[in-house]
């Protein structure tokens, strides 16, 4: 990853958290990201995500772009 740079904002309150499969109701083990980041992609939402040297790239639809945007104006 590229760390920070022009064009990049910080998502504050952002929390990252890797769910156990059988605990707090996981059925699968995943990766939970909460916070700033449900203001951008809404619940039930679907987006893609690929990993990349140093971390991952969340894909964002039209309708989270302009969430996204509207957010580092």
């Amino acid at each position: 990853m590229s760390g920070p740079g022009e064009g990049k904002r910080r998502l504050d309150n952002t929390v990252i958290y890797i769910h156990k499969k059988g605990k707090s109701g996981a059925r699968v083990t995943h990766i939970d990201i909460e916070g700033a980041i449900g203001s951008i992609i809404k619940p039930g939402e679907i987006t893609f995500i690929k990993g990349k040297k140093g971390g991952a790239f969340i894909a964002l639809k039209k309708p989270m772009i302009a969430r996204a945007e509207k957010k580092i104006k």
